[in-house]
């Protein structure tokens, strides 16, 4: 597994990542596939720019998996915290640990660097919360469909 930096010809891929992060919710409604992909070009440029916007340095990277672009994953940072914007994996990439060893790298940077990972957890995706709570995250806060969840760095003093 390797990450590179998105570019623009990336764009067309990291829109289908992130359309199959929805396609559970958007099998509920009732619209068209046209509907449907307006829908999430339109949250997919939404978010983008609302990360470009609160964390201008983001380090935006597609997942490759033995060189097949597999998923993406968006970190902002700040001098107080580190910020997982983004991991996700298409389907057929999922259940194979990729997630766990990215998240656990950045924990391991955040813990070098003595600051808080955060991340924000859609409240309706019943694998996220035990899946980062299994690597030591706390929800800190519940802000209306998410609940903000943070890995804390912990001193040798405080344990």
């Amino acid at each position: 597994m390797t990450l590179r930096p998105a570019e623009p010809d990336d764009d067309g891929f990291l829109l289908a990542v992130y359309a199959s992060t929805r396609a559970e919710e958007l099998s509920q409604v009732d619209w068209g596939e046209e509907q449907k992909n307006q829908f999430v070009s339109w949250q997919f440029g939404l978010q983008r720019r609302e990360y470009d916007a609160r964390f201008p340095n983001a380090e935006y990277n597609v997942i490759l998996l033995d060189g097949v672009p597999a998923g993406r994953l968006w970190v902002g940072r700040t001098e107080n915290e580190m910020r997982l914007l983004d991991i996700a994996l298409l389907p057929q990439f999922q259940n194979r640990g990729v997630g766990t060893l990215l998240v656990q790298r950045l924990i391991d940077i955040a813990s070098k660097d003595r600051v808080p990972l955060r991340h924000m957890v859609f409240v309706l995706n019943n694998n996220a919360r035990p899946f980062y709570e299994r690597l030591g995250f706390v929800v800190i806060e519940e802000l209306g469909a998410y609940n903000h969840m943070e890995w804390q760095h912990r001193s040798a003093s405080s344990c």
